[in-house]
């Protein structure tokens, strides 16, 4: 058995593979905590799909990729709170507009790019945590501090923001500077991400490991500590089974997270579809409509 555990961690790139893979997952639980509990999953995939620009800007200009992704990230949320707060179109709306037009921008920059230079679209889109070096390691590293010690600072005023935007608006917090600050925060925790599952499967890796833990806890706190042991043992455990059984490291680890969230939706004390088969059934507004309407059909 521990033969079995040890016997990647003899090569240095299961090495850097796993520190990544762990760092990651614990700021995409932390990080996507406030993306759960705010309901803006949405606002995760766009800024993981308009980073794609400033991947391939960034190759193209032999500069260092996390810097250019980070730099669109930030352009496409200043992008989406300038068409919502100048316009009536909706936040959500602006969001669709803007992941779409940077992630078309980005395919066509590095289609673009192919003719000159071999670029392998399938790193940037699924991630390619085999291929991480040391000053990746690093990188990682650095984000994962910074993204921390501000979540640690400021926790109380962004757990308020976060339940209650009014009211912290009222108690005379910065709720623009929050609310512009959490998707700096986001964009960060994304960039971290690419190398580990890509720009496709990062919303998984965000979202995923949180919505677990929110049926299982109450608290944001508790929500982000269970979230991010839960995203730790699925980013090793998915680094292992790609080890052992040839499948790509990425896809390998959302889909153990995936399968994390399936026992907790089936056998999750408050709110387990097993566990609570009646309440599933009662509450299941779906089922109710559907059986109204054949009831309504079979009437005269």
């Amino acid at each position: 058995m521990f033969q079995l555990l040890l016997e990647p961690l003899q090569y240095d790139f299961m090495q850097r593979s796993l520190v990544v893979a762990v760092l990651v997952g614990i700021l995409c639980a932390v990080v996507g905590s406030y993306l759960m509990v705010q309901r803006l999953a949405l606002l995760g995939d766009a800024i993981s799909h308009s980073v794609m620009p400033g991947l391939a800007l960034a190759f193209a200009l032999e500069a260092n990729i996390f810097i250019g992704a980070f730099i669109a990230g930030v352009i496409s949320t200043l992008l989406i709170a300038l068409i919502h707060t100048r316009s009536p179109i909706k936040e959500d709306t602006a969001m669709g507009i803007v992941f779409s037009a940077f992630f078309a921008l980005g395919i066509t920059l590095i289609t673009t790019i192919q003719k000159d230079n071999k670029v392998d679209l399938n790193h940037f889109l699924f991630g390619n945590i085999l291929g991480v070096s040391w000053e990746d390691v690093i990188t990682t590293v650095v984000i994962a501090a910074i993204v921390v010690v501000i979540i640690v600072l400021l926790f109380k005023e962004l757990q308020f923001y976060t339940f209650d935007p009014l009211g912290a608006q009222a108690a005379g917090l910065p709720v623009n500077l929050l609310n512009f600050g959490l998707m700096i925060l986001i964009a960060l925790t994304i960039v971290a991400s690419l190398k580990v599952v890509g720009v496709i499967l990062v919303l998984a890796l965000l979202v995923t490991p949180g919505a677990t833990a929110y049926l299982l806890v109450k608290r944001l706190h508790q929500m982000m500590i269970l979230g991010a042991a839960i995203s730790v043992v699925s980013s090793v455990s998915g680094m292992y089974l790609s080890y052992y059984f040839n499948l790509p490291s990425g896809p390998a680890v959302v889909l153990v997270s995936a399968g994390f969230f399936t026992l907790a939706f089936l056998f999750s004390p408050q709110h387990g579809l097993l566990t609570h088969p009646q309440r599933s059934r009662a509450g299941s507004p779906l089922l109710r409509e559907i059986k109204s309407l054949l009831r309504a059909r079979r009437s005269p």
